[in-house]
């Protein structure tokens, strides 16, 4: 059976960053340049323009916007396009890809992923905000946060994803903050480092939070209540059994779900949003967006040659 002609197919905004330095990055600007008549492109120079760009393809009533990136680009097209219609399309092109392996998406064949698109099959995800700021996969406060912050430039150019290990270590020797953290109900609780999640995610295909579903319009939240290598043990432990939850055995961690939540630093801490730093505040408040986002994803993850790797090493 002959393919559907290019010119018989949508053609797509597509928001990418052209300077990607990465193989992957490479790849994936080849695969769009050669498959240019799919794509309307809009190269852009920074966080703030690829923002702007995606909102004003929503406010002009874009049906779609494909977003050609890792888990930061994505997230500045999701904030660009938090509250219209349009749907989101997804290339993950980045080193972790988070989100896309949480909708299934294939993120190790761009091919693939363009015919998830033209499928049409879509999901509908719920927003959260960290202070204003729309998130769609994951937020941390203190820890994770400091060490995007304080990973250098130079140090990922030259150790890649170790060095956020080597920054890690080093962090984990020093005094952390103590933040209290108010649920919508009234109940409070002393940590000093947490994550939250929309997704069940975190840091790559690892299952973190156990009970979480992106479309349930609750956020999974783990309050670590003390620092250093202890910390690092339980969470390792709760990704071996298949995410941390409710029913977790740890007397230093506390799982929580909640639509909003309400967290006080004893100094200012770091934050971030799918990844990206964000800023530093003594209050940090997570509320659930009005409206919910749509992407394009399939009804079941489809294999990719990761999984299939992983089935062989984790035959459970």
């Amino acid at each position: 059976m002959s393919e559907t002609p290019s010119e018989d197919l949508p053609r797509y905004p597509l928001i990418l960053n052209p300077k990607a330095k990465s193989e992957r990055g490479k790849r994936a600007l080849n695969f769009v340049m050669q498959n240019a008549t799919r794509f309307v492109i809009y190269a852009t120079r920074s966080r703030e323009e690829s923002v702007e760009l995606a909102r004003e393809l929503a406010k002009k009533g874009e049906p779609v916007v494909i977003a050609a990136g890792g888990d930061g680009t994505l997230n500045a097209v999701v904030e660009g396009l938090a509250g219209s219609r349009t749907i989101l399309g997804v290339f993950p092109t980045g080193t972790m890809n988070v989100f896309a392996r949480e909708m299934g998406i294939p993120f190790d064949q761009l091919k693939r992923a363009m015919e998830v698109i033209d499928a049409g099959e879509k999901k509908m995800v719920d927003l959260f905000t960290l202070n204003g700021a729309p998130f769609v996969q994951m937020a941390g406060v203190g820890f994770d946060a400091q060490v995007i912050e304080e990973t250098t430039w130079q140090s990922k150019k030259r150790y890649g994803p170790l060095s956020y290990v080597m920054t890690g270590a080093r962090l984990l020797r020093e005094r952390p903050p103590k933040l209290t953290i108010t649920t919508p109900d009234g109940q409070e609780h002393e940590g000093v480092f947490i994550l939250v999640g929309n997704g069940s995610l975190y840091g790559g295909q690892f299952r973190f939070f156990g009970q979480a579903d992106n479309a349930d319009q609750l956020l999974d939240i783990v309050i670590f209540k003390e620092s250093g290598y202890r910390m690092v043990l339980e969470s390792l432990k709760g990704v071996a059994r298949g995410g941390v939850d409710m029913q977790f055995p740890s007397d230093s961690m506390v799982y929580l779900q909640a639509a909003t939540l309400r967290i006080t630093a004893d100094e200012p801490v770091p934050t971030e949003v799918d990844g990206e730093l964000h800023d530093r505040a003594t209050e940090i408040n997570f509320a659930r967006s009005d409206t919910k986002l749509e992407v394009f994803a399939p009804a079941e993850p489809l294999p990719s040659k990761w999984t299939d790797f992983l089935k062989m090493i984790r035959p459970w």
